[in-house]
């Protein structure tokens, strides 16, 4: 060898530890600080937070309130686009859902008509934002309060009691206990974050939308099919706000044209919580469900520790903060 060359030395090869931390730095993140803001919980409540009625209650609205639009969201935001639309969206799916129900008796065909509505209000946004080409956090704020509006318009600003609806089969499907014990809501948050999972990770349409989201002209070079993945993912968000709406009208047996309205923030905070880049490109179903329940348990624990709720906004401030700071150190020093 020539003493005058230098010669550079190879890198060392990871140990399996590091790999392992590196993979799955951002679901760690979210796991320590979920433990860590429940043992707190445990500790200062211990009567409430060992107690399993919490954890049914949690379990019976936390999917509707914040982690079912999450999930589809998450996908959303991995791909470079926000929807800020979503509680327009609850309410409008619901105005299919009424006029249905009411015109046919069926709970089941109001059900599918709330689909189709939230899946319209989807397509309209994805449409929007690919083919005018209007920023999503743009286009998405104007069509919040157009869909806001339009419910309004199509309700008259009315109310409709639904009580007659839980004597149907499918209400108990929706809302009601597996086994008298489990709530179904929290069975359908189970079933979707498969279905969201299988199409992050195991579908095409999850593929392209973390190229796209990495890389928006990388992707197009590659041929992936950017409008229409973008548009779907919109759709399916549009779906899945529909399916919060029923289930949280249903559980209160009344449909009022303003809902959706206070679920906004913290299902943005569970999607951001969970490692979900505001970039896109990056983000995972499994840090979405634990954000989900992080954010939905904050508000509960304020009160069991003995605080009150002017504390909640302070509180969810410092753990969305610390989570995703968390998040970054933890992607910095294994990267």
């Amino acid at each position: 060898m020539n003493p005058g060359v230098a010669t550079k030395r190879s890198p060392r090869p990871r140990s399996a530890l590091t790999a392992f931390t590196t993979s799955w730095a951002s679901q760690i993140g979210i796991t320590v600080a979920f433990l860590a803001l429940w043992l707190s919980f445990i500790v200062l409540a211990p009567n409430t937070f060992l107690s399993d009625r919490i954890y049914l209650a949690f379990a019976q609205t936390v999917p509707y309130s914040v982690a079912i639009v999450a999930l589809f969201l998450t996908m959303v935001i991995i791909a470079g686009d926000i929807d800020l639309s979503f509680p327009s969206e609850m309410a409008l799916g619901m105005v299919g859902f009424v006029f249905t129900w009411q015109a046919t008796g069926s709970v089941e065909l109001g059900v599918l008509a709330a689909l189709g509505v939230g899946a319209l209000a989807g397509l309209f946004n994805g449409l929007v934002v690919t083919y005018i080409g209007i920023p999503a956090l743009v286009a998405t704020i104007g069509s919040w309060y157009l869909f806001r509006g339009l419910t309004l318009v199509l309700v008259n600003g009315k109310s409709y009691a639904l009580v007659a609806t839980s004597t149907a089969p499918s209400y108990d499907l929706l809302v009601g206990k597996l086994g008298g014990v489990i709530p179904m809501e929290f069975v359908w948050l189970l079933i979707l974050a498969v279905v969201a999972w299988f199409l992050l990770n195991r579908h095409r349409l999850g593929q392209n939308a973390y190229v796209i989201g990495d890389n928006r002209l990388a992707a197009g070079l590659m041929g992936i099919p950017i409008r229409r993945t973008r548009i779907a993912l919109f759709v399916l968000t549009g779906m899945a706000a529909a399916l919060a709406g029923v289930m949280t009208s249903l559980q209160i047996v009344n449909f009022y044209p303003t809902m959706g309205d206070g679920f906004q923030l913290p299902t943005l905070a569970a999607v951001f919580v969970g490692g979900t880049s505001v970039f896109g490109g990056r983000g995972t179903i499994y840090g979405t469900v634990i954000g989900a329940f992080m954010i939905g348990g904050i508000q509960a624990g304020i009160v069991a520790v003995g605080l009150t709720d002017y504390y909640t906004n302070m509180i969810y401030g410092a753990v969305i903060l610390a989570a995703v700071s968390v998040h970054a150190l933890l992607q910095r020093r294994f990267e």
